[in-house]
């Protein structure tokens, strides 16, 4: 009720001084500009959520154009003409445990399948295992089943890269050869022989512990994912595998 009859004697009085009315207009401006600034910033915050999607998803399609004319800047994307890229926006994704997964906001009807990688702008992420009409859930590399191989960039050697279950931020090298000495620093990337991932996409550099051990040796490896911080990712999308499983199957079946 006060507050009732103070917004009357307030209204009373500014309709009969104009010196009053110009105060309560100009705090009523004050106030609806506030509250209009806030309620664009939150569009603006939307709009630009969209907007991100929408640059990820024509960065895609602009990588795709360029390989098929082989031009391919400097980026995490490889010149493999068999491979297109999926754009998609992590929704879940854990760390912490074991076994992590990734799950993203595109599914069966946007192309995706099981067995095809998931990127990161700075590198290999995952591979999906299981998809909806309208999602997929990534194994990550932060699982005790990942195994991606790999080689050092410098010399070619081939190694296999997994993660121990310690720090999302370190994997493991695996199976390099005792005449192989890697230096802190070697780059290792994707070695291209397996469907999912193109070759020479990055997966990491050399940290600073080497583990020796009967015939091979293994490598602290420095993911250049962060794994982290996920939001948006890439499907790789191998456009020759009915192709090259058709192949595979033969061989078997001699």
């Amino acid at each position: 009720m006060f507050v009732f009859l103070e917004l009357i004697a307030l209204l009373l009085l500014s309709s009969q001084n104009d010196f009053q009315k110009s105060r309560v207009i100009n705090s009523t401006n004050v106030i609806t500009g506030s509250f209009n600034t806030f309620f664009s910033s939150i569009g603006d915050y939307f709009f630009l959520n969209r907007a991100n999607e929408q640059l990820i998803f024509e960065n895609a399609q602009l990588h795709d154009r360029l390989q098929e004319v082989g031009i391919i800047p400097d980026s995490v994307f490889v010149h493999d003409t068999a491979y297109s890229f999926i754009p998609a926006r992590v929704i879940s994704n854990t760390t912490r445990g074991r076994n992590n997964y990734i799950m993203i906001n595109r599914g069966r009807a946007d192309g995706i399948e099981k067995e095809m990688g998931v990127i990161s702008p700075l590198g290999v992420a995952g591979i999906i295992v299981e998809v909806s009409n309208h999602y997929a859930t990534a194994m990550s590399l932060l699982h005790k089943d990942a195994k991606i191989s790999a080689r050092f960039k410098h010399n070619g050697q081939m190694v296999n890269v997994s993660w121990d279950g310690e720090d999302y931020r370190i994997g493991l090298l695996e199976d390099i050869p005792t005449h192989i000495v890697p230096n802190t620093g070697d780059t290792v990337i994707t070695s291209g022989y397996s469907f999912v991932f193109p070759e020479n996409l990055m997966l990491g550099v050399v940290g600073e512990r080497v583990f020796k051990g009967g015939n091979l040796n293994k490598a602290e490896l420095v993911f250049s994912t962060d794994f982290n911080n996920l939001y948006y990712v890439y499907v790789t999308k191998n456009n020759a595998l009915e192709e090259l499983d058709s192949l595979s199957v033969h061989l078997n079946d001699e």
